[in-house]
């Protein structure tokens, strides 16, 4: 299947062995695109040095850093390269399945047929708690403000997963924030995607699409998070549930005081 009009844009951080993989799925899948994109950020000399292999391999564009710049800086320069209308993004610790190219052709389809939609997302760790059905087994996501709406992941209308957007999206929601952690980037998009009021469709199924795997050689970041979230302590439930209640305040917050970022 080929997407001409279509970046895959990859960010990429000490992660080769997990790119590769990644590039190899879409190989095995058939899909083509525009061009793919592979923003690197700094890595070190063994991971530059299969960069530079997997160059010689597929057909990559690769958009390098001088130091490293964080997540926000990451993908800011590569979305910079992009040259067509759509982007795919996807973190390079992401394998696409088997349901995926039909799903993706029905997005882009949904895309073009529906220009106040703004991106269409294809994983997440839990479902987005407010939706309506749309079409092709997709679901709108459906921002609710009000504070007896009171699921945090409410915020989440964009997220940082696998997701496809139009190419003038930073037009609209300004650039990633940098120099700040890779959690306060995605948080900062995502109220400048509310405030914006920006559309999101999201799958249905949000593990069929997309598989995350992160190995024992090139381990996920998110360790302290993944536990604090699975803990069956009482304690830490009990601190989790009030830390999550006040989150929706100060989300709410922020969202009231938030201004785009234009840099």
């Amino acid at each position: 299947m080929q997407y001409p009009d279509v970046t895959l844009l990859i960010t990429h951080y000490n992660r080769s062995s997990s790119l590769e993989k990644l590039l190899s799925s879409i190989s095995e899948q058939r899909l083509t695109f525009g061009a793919i994109v592979v923003s690197d950020d700094a890595s070190n000399a063994l991971h530059s040095a299969h960069l530079r292999e997997l160059c010689d391999i597929y057909p990559i564009q690769l958009v390098t850093a001088a130091k490293n710049g964080g997540l926000g800086h990451n993908i800011n320069k590569g979305q910079r390269a992009v040259k067509t209308p759509y982007t795919l993004y996807v973190q390079e610790d992401f394998q696409p399945t088997g349901a995926f190219p039909r799903a993706f052709g029905d997005a882009l389809e949904l895309m073009e047929d529906d220009r106040t939609l703004d991106l269409v997302s294809f994983y997440a760790y839990k479902p987005y708690p407010y939706t309506r059905p749309y079409r092709k087994g997709y679901s709108e996501k459906l921002f609710k403000p009000m504070p007896w709406y009171a699921n945090h992941l409410k915020f989440y209308v964009y997220s940082d997963h696998p997701h496809l957007r139009r190419n003038e999206f930073q037009n609209k929601f300004g650039a990633y924030a940098e120099g700040v952690n890779s959690d306060r980037t995605e948080r900062l998009m995502a109220l400048s995607f509310i405030k914006n009021k920006g559309r999101a469709l999201v799958y249905d199924n949000h593990y069929g699409l997309f598989v995350q795997e992160n190995t024992t050689d090139e381990p996920s970041t998110a360790t302290f998070r993944s536990n604090w979230r699975q803990s069956s302590n009482w304690a830490v439930k009990t601190i989790r549930y009030a830390y999550l209640k006040w989150k929706v305040i100060d989300q709410t917050y922020q969202l009231a005081t938030f201004k785009k970022n234009t840099h």
